[in-house]
């Protein structure tokens, strides 16, 4: 299959898998919000990586068990959440293929993604970029939204853009990958902390928070001391942003990542800085993360 025709076909999905690039900024007087990668950075290595454009749209994979099929010669890069990756060709030898690495994969020939041994999402990016059309300037997957491609389904065919006129430069990226401990996380007093009692943001400070299975690319639902409010009642609906820790009545916060809704009547008590969103979007359910004020 000529260059014009390059595709990659969905084997399988695993728990979740969806297309994304760097999201819709600037819509939210439309009610939409950015959308986009959980974990931006890592989108933006892997694209790098290939020397696409670093807002070129790519694959999301929640926990590993992604299987694609190539139909024309493609270079791929995996970057985020390390998954166990291997390439079974057309004529049926398999080899392992590394992480943050460019990586061939030729016509025929299927990548499978085992489950990472550590972190939550991995991005796959192709040579040229997923061209699948676009929705408000974006090729993203919102699921709150229910705006850009569906999710993804055995079965899709998702075409490649023609690669770029450059060559990548480099043929593996020696970045720090995810690891499975307590990450700590930059906050700054949010624009509502005087709804809590005097304490409540050393509070969310002082103990670990635990990530509940309810999470997934809206927020994180977390679990630990609550932050009791001195104020009774709701907002009216005000802005809201990535990293943002609303607090409803229970006390216990919720960190919005990529998904999260435009507004929302629930008082911030912080917001995480935004080079720390993308660690958090790499934090499985079950694990703990921590809050700490920055000096920033």
């Amino acid at each position: 299959m000529g260059e014009t025709f390059r595709l990659l076909e969905v084997v399988a999905t695993g728990p979740l898998a969806s297309v994304q690039d760097l999201g819709r900024p600037g819509r939210g007087d439309l009610g939409v919000g950015r959308s986009g990668a959980a974990d931006r950075g890592s989108l933006r290595l892997a694209n790098r990586l290939l020397a696409n454009p670093e807002g070129a749209a790519a694959l999301e994979v929640t926990l590993g068990g992604l299987a694609v099929r190539a139909h024309g010669d493609l270079l791929v890069a995996l970057s985020g959440a390390p998954c166990p990756g291997t390439v079974i060709e057309a004529s049926g030898r398999a080899r392992g293929i590394g992480h943050h690495a460019v990586e061939r994969l030729p016509d025929g020939a299927t990548l499978r993604l085992g489950v990472p041994r550590y972190g939550l999402r991995t991005y796959v990016a192709v040579r040229g970029g997923l061209d699948v059309p676009e929705v408000l300037g974006s090729r993203a997957t919102d699921v709150m939204a229910g705006l850009g491609p569906d999710l993804l389904r055995a079965g899709a065919l998702l075409p490649v853009g023609p690669p770029p006129g450059r060559f990548p430069g480099v043929d593996l990226a020696a970045v720090a990958e995810p690891r499975d401990d307590v990450p700590v996380l930059a906050v700054l007093p949010g624009p509502r902390d005087d709804w809590f009692a005097s304490g409540a943001l050393r509070a969310l400070c002082a103990e670990p928070y635990e990530v509940t299975a309810d999470s997934n690319r809206v927020g994180m639902r977390l679990r630990g001391p609550v932050l009791e409010r001195v104020r009774d009642g709701e907002l009216p609906p005000e802005g809201m942003v990535p990293g943002a820790l609303q607090v409803p009545p229970s006390g216990q916060p919720t960190l919005f990542l990529a998904d999260h809704p435009v507004t929302g009547g629930y008082p911030v008590i912080a917001v995480v800085l935004t080079r720390d969103v993308d660690r958090a979007a790499q934090v499985r359910p079950g694990q703990r993360v921590r809050f700490r004020l920055s000096a920033d």
